[in-house]
């Protein structure tokens, strides 16, 4: 392969899997998203790519093979996630009734058309278990036919660098003779300690419910080598505004103590419907995270109905940056649009640090470093390294 690998990213969002491949050393040439606010955001921070905007049926292999300046067979790596709402277990009406259900099968017939020489698809893990696998059978079934050897693999993001604990499935596979190798975890037990939340967002603003904070100067300088890599040059904050919360949300948050959740609110403060909950039930609501402990999955909300959103020290909950903190986005990412659209583009990507990683095994397993490298080497091959 190149120096300079080449990548598409279909289903892009703001570019958590694309930055992460940039990081890696590839030139992402194209990407396609259907949410106008994302390719805003991507265009800024991908200014090198072409983003063909609108939904993915509209457009064609050659569409992508046009604007990269590439023919067919030639893309190193196509690259995408597929709309996972339809899988996911947040999704109580989740099921193959739902249209996104099918998005995968528009990423296969642009696999088709390109004939990149690698794939990696991201998904919920929830894509395994709907219809006892029947998206996951289909998707390695129907790469087979095209000539590709794939792997599916669970990886949790935390091992990787990111202080957030977030399981996504990912589909990993190539045309070419080279071996698939999945990267080696980095961070947990006897590896590096995983980061933690205030890790990852102890130097930004200060803020009150409700106040802004972009523009701000930063509140310390760089605490550890995580913040100083996601600030890099940048000297103001984007994006950090604190949702202004009712009075009656307020007075519950000052409940709740650090790990805490609902269970530790006076029942008579409870939402009328919560007071009659099991206490086994919505395990995270109104939870505050524990600032020497991960963060709960980071979705298309930090909503305190949703989850342990609120922040460990402040009675607020998250803002758009310190979630994007919490999803390893670098701080010159900044998000377009509405906050509440900001916030779904920074719940919806891949963390870019998981996203490197993968891209690192990429490059090792096709030029066939395995030495001492950072991926695990396939049964077949480790008698020979």
């Amino acid at each position: 392969m190149a120096s300079k690998l080449s990548a598409i990213d279909l289903f892009c969002g703001a570019g958590g899997l694309s930055d992460g491949f940039r990081q890696a050393g590839f030139a992402i040439l194209a990407a396609n998203d259907v949410d106008r606010y994302a390719a805003v955001t991507f265009r800024v921070t991908h200014p090198q790519s072409t983003v063909l905007e609108g939904p993915i049926e509209e457009f064609s292999a050659n569409d992508f093979l046009k604007v990269s300046g590439l023919r067919r067979g030639e893309l190193d790596c196509l690259i995408g996630g597929p709309p996972c709402q339809a899988f996911s277990v947040y999704n109580h009406q989740r099921g193959f009734h739902d249209n996104r259900s099918g998005l995968f099968r528009e990423y296969l017939r642009i696999v088709d058309g390109l004939q990149a020489k690698w794939i990696v698809m991201e998904n919920v893990p929830g894509m395994r278990d709907l219809g006892s696998g029947r998206a996951v059978k289909e998707v390695v079934t129907r790469l087979g036919k095209l000539g590709y050897k794939v792997e599916t693999r669970i990886l949790k993001a935390e091992q990787f660098g990111v202080p957030q604990e977030r399981r996504r499935i990912f589909f990993f596979g190539t045309r070419t003779k080279s071996p698939v190798c999945w990267p080696k975890p980095t961070h947990g037990s006897r590896q590096r300690p995983f980061v933690t939340v205030w890790e990852a967002i102890s130097d930004l603003p200060q803020l009150e419910n409700g106040e802004s904070g972009t523009g701000l100067g930063y509140r310390t300088l760089p605490r550890n080598e995580y913040q100083r890599s996601l600030r890099g040059r940048v000297d103001r904050v984007s994006n950090h505004d604190a949702p202004r919360l009712a009075p009656i949300n307020l007075e519950r948050m000052r409940h709740v103590p650090q790990g805490g959740s609902w269970r530790d609110i006076p029942s008579e403060l409870l939402p009328a419907g919560m007071r009659r909950a099991r206490r086994c039930d919505h395990t995270k609501r109104y939870g505050r995270l524990r600032p020497d402990g991960l963060a709960c999955t980071i979705l298309t909300k930090c909503d305190l109905h949703w989850g342990s959103y609120v922040h460990p020290f402040q009675d607020r909950v998250l803002t758009v940056r310190e979630a994007a903190r919490l999803q390893s986005f670098s701080d010159r990412f900044q998000f377009a649009g509405p906050r509440t659209e900001q916030y779904v583009q920074v719940g919806n990507a891949v963390p870019p640090l998981l996203a490197r990683c993968l891209a690192r095994a990429l490059i090792l397993s096709s030029t066939g470093r395995y030495e001492g490298s950072e991926v695990e080497v396939p049964r077949q091959l480790a008698f020979a390294v």
